[in-house]
């Protein structure tokens, strides 16, 4: 049994205005924003905005176009964060570690022998996100 999409879930949330983000890139098909419980600084959420819940029952041309976010939000990361590599990571479903249940790409840049944080439930500084928020979008503009 499949569970639906639930409009109600944060990012579709975001998606609507109701909840702040500190934005990063969005277009007409996907929005990037900073992960409010960063694994690491610049730790950066890519969704459609069509609504899915996950991989599986996404559609294809939305998945297409969220893909190319990840690529260009992810260059952009990399690059403002001077990381020596980047992980992404899409979880799908509760087994598969995911917690909002809304299609979502993480992009963490990472650096020789640093370790990522867990996911503590603290929030991060919303000033701190605010200028690594800065930071992307002045490396996608370059």
């Amino acid at each position: 049994m499949t569970t639906p999409y639930d409009p109600t879930n944060i990012f579709a949330r975001i998606l609507r205005g109701e909840i702040p983000a500190h934005r990063v890139y969005e277009d007409a098909d996907t929005l990037a924003f900073m992960d409010v419980m960063p694994q690491a600084e610049g730790h950066t959420l890519v969704i459609p905005k069509a609504p899915a819940r996950g991989l599986l029952d996404a559609e294809p041309a939305s998945l297409a176009a969220v893909a190319a976010t990840v690529q260009r939000v992810a260059r952009a990361v990399k690059a403002a964060f001077t990381a020596d590599g980047l992980t992404i990571f899409q979880y799908n479903e509760p087994a598969g570690g995911q917690t909002v249940f809304h299609l979502h790409f993480h992009i963490l840049p990472r650096h020789e022998g640093v370790a990522l944080t867990g996911h503590t439930g603290r929030m991060a500084d919303p000033e701190r996100l605010a200028e690594h928020a800065a930071r992307i979008r002045a490396a996608l503009a370059a």
